[in-house]
């Protein structure tokens, strides 16, 4: 039995040990891989108006495997609504909201739907090289290791708060351990003439969905859900001088206009950015608790060179 095997076979056990009543499909190689293990239970995605990249993908999906799957359609009105909403729940103003929000629209339908748990395919790019700047790493397996014991996932603090129970196979205790053991070389490979993250995930859909499916490109679940529209939006109401004067009125470095946005939206629904706690360190952007050994703050969204 070959690795993509024995993988599929653990991720399944993990998957049944988990016992979750639904999955959160993104059309994406992580949770699709999910949904060929267990297309029996129901699938929910999310697609804010006008759609997104994952709609063929997850029509794929229904065709391949005859899995049900709820598709959230949210408007542009709503998700500006609930924007506020999720800064105070997540207590930060990361500029990936756009991703978080479609987690939450997902998320909530499903408690709105009765279900208690709910599987995601959190961890899957984390453990499997599947970012483009994982690729260029001299020492993936020591990279994967330390961030490891790091990773924070904003479905389950968004779960928590909507009563909902949000499990996470990739991150599975038995399955974790196997994917730590798998080298380098099975995640980050070549095929067809350029490399992949994620190979060794690829090459396990590849009996279970098309080629088109097994290797497609990476894109983020707001890119795939339609969120990153709200981008466009928000920075055509902030002119540049006013981006650059509240920057250096605020004395912080910004990523954009929408991470402008999202602090100010901050400031209101949660005040000023709390001072670091016991074994935290101040971070150099926002001056909020950066834990030891993390690189990722958690408030300002800002990662460590």
């Amino acid at each position: 039995m070959g690795v993509p095997s024995v993988l599929k076979a653990r991720l399944a056990e993990a998957l049944d040990r988990l016992a979750p009543q639904a999955l959160l499909l993104s059309g994406g190689v992580d949770s699709g891989l999910l949904a060929c293990l267990r297309p029996d239970l129901k699938g929910i995605a999310v697609s804010l108006e006008g759609g997104g990249g994952d709609g063929p993908y997850l029509e794929m999906l229904r065709e391949c495997l005859g899995i049900k799957v709820h598709t959230v359609r949210v408007t542009v009105a709503e998700a500006l609504e609930a924007i506020p909403v999720l800064i105070r729940i997540l207590g930060s103003f990361d500029p990936a909201l756009p991703n978080d929000l479609a987690v939450y629209f997902g998320l909530r339908a499903a408690a709105e739907r009765g279900l208690s748990r709910i599987a995601t395919g959190d961890g899957g790019d984390e453990l499997f090289g599947g970012y483009p700047y994982m690729m260029d790493l001299e020492d993936l397996d020591g990279y994967i290791r330390r961030i490891v014991p790091h990773l924070r996932f904003s479905s389950s603090v968004l779960g928590e708060h909507l009563g909902l129970q949000v499990v996470q196979p990739y991150l599975e205790e038995a399955f974790l351990d196997f994917a730590l053991r798998l080298p380098a070389g099975l995640k980050v490979r070549q095929e067809g003439g350029r490399v992949w993250g994620k190979w060794v995930l690829r090459k396990a859909l590849e009996p279970l969905m098309p080629p088109e499916f097994a290797w497609q490109e990476k894109r983020p679940l707001e890119v795939g859900s339609g969120m990153s529209a709200l981008r466009e939006l928000i920075a055509r109401e902030i002119p540049d001088e006013e981006f650059q004067e509240k920057a250096a009125s605020y004395g912080m470095r910004f990523l954009s206009k929408e991470h402008l946005y999202f602090y100010e939206v901050f400031r209101q629904v949660v005040g000023e950015v709390p001072p670091p706690g016991p074994g935290e360190e101040p971070c150099p952007t926002c001056g909020g608790g950066l834990p030891r050994g993390r690189r990722h703050c958690r408030i300002c969204g800002m990662v460590l060179q």
